[in-house]
């Protein structure tokens, strides 16, 4: 008997239901109303329709108002009960926040999101942030991320892309008198840096480095030059730009996400909030 009753309500919306619990546990229109907020026409009209398709009688109409039947009863517990579930699941949604945002990017701009995220993110926001740093793209397409910052617009018919600015590059040392130059090992990331790097100051490159943090950190103990985003240099007292900023590795930044996945609340809002704080002074991988 229990599952045929179920069985006829699998097309009952939810809503229907709590309406009904509400009119059922109040004995009136009125009453449903001030619990619900739901016009009494509205209600009538929604209780009809419930009795109809359930084809059982609901209610005994009269002078007492709603007062249910013994079908009407049996609804109730059924209803009373996908009121705890959905209690439960806005509990369980509370506790799980909200929803994480991956958000792929090379060395020096990861790491300046991590240093600036109070900028752009606060933990009242609908989303949380979810850091890699990586030196080559990740694959959107199959939400190894969620979002990639990169320094060209994708050619990807399924990737949107966002542009929010340019980032210019220079070599820097820990003073001028530093000649020699720090390259990337054969193992590192093939940037434009490095490669800028190698095709013109092959022959003077001392030493090589995996990382750009390492090579940072040599230039920073003196023991040759390393190209550096402007915005990432600037936050290094210890280095100083050794010539002009090098035209060739000025790049743009875009804001990079699948072109259906953007369109997702807490991934529209991760965009909106990195645009902002990203086309405030341009960034780049």
């Amino acid at each position: 008997m229990a599952a045929t009753r179920l069985a006829k309500m699998k097309d009952i919306a939810w809503n229907d239901l709590a309406l009904f619990a509400a009119v059922t546990r109040a004995g009136t229109l009125a009453g449903a109303t001030r619990e619900t907020g739901v016009s009494q026409a509205t209600l009538s009209r929604r209780m009809t329709a419930l009795e109809a398709q359930t084809g059982r009688r609901l209610f005994c109409h009269g002078k007492d108002g709603y007062r249910p039947t013994a079908d009407g009863r049996a609804l109730l517990a059924i209803a009373e009960r996908m009121e705890t579930a959905a209690a439960e699941v806005k509990g369980w949604q509370a506790e799980v926040g909200p929803a994480r945002v991956r958000i792929s990017a090379g060395t020096w701009t990861a790491q300046d999101l991590a240093d600036h995220v109070s900028e752009f993110w606060s933990p009242k926001s609908p989303w949380i942030p979810e850091f890699l740093e990586c030196n080559n793209p990740m694959d959107i397409a199959r939400r190894e991320v969620d979002i990639g910052i990169r320094n060209r617009r994708p050619d990807q018919p399924w990737l949107a892309a966002q542009r929010t600015g340019q980032v210019e590059y220079a070599a820097f040392a820990r003073d001028a008198r530093v000649t020699g130059w720090i390259g990337a090992s054969d193992d590192a990331a093939a940037t434009r840096s490095a490669k800028w790097v190698r095709t013109h100051h092959a022959n003077e490159i001392v030493t090589t480095a995996n990382t750009p943090r390492i090579a940072l950190s040599l230039a920073e103990a003196g023991i040759g030059r390393v190209i550096l985003p402007l915005f990432a240099a600037a936050t290094r007292p210890h280095l100083v730009q050794i010539g002009d900023v090098i035209d060739e590795l000025t790049s743009e930044t875009w804001l990079v996400s699948h072109h259906e996945g953007r369109f997702e609340p807490h991934i529209r809002a991760a965009l909106n909030d990195l645009a902002r704080f990203l086309s405030h002074q341009g960034r780049s991988p």
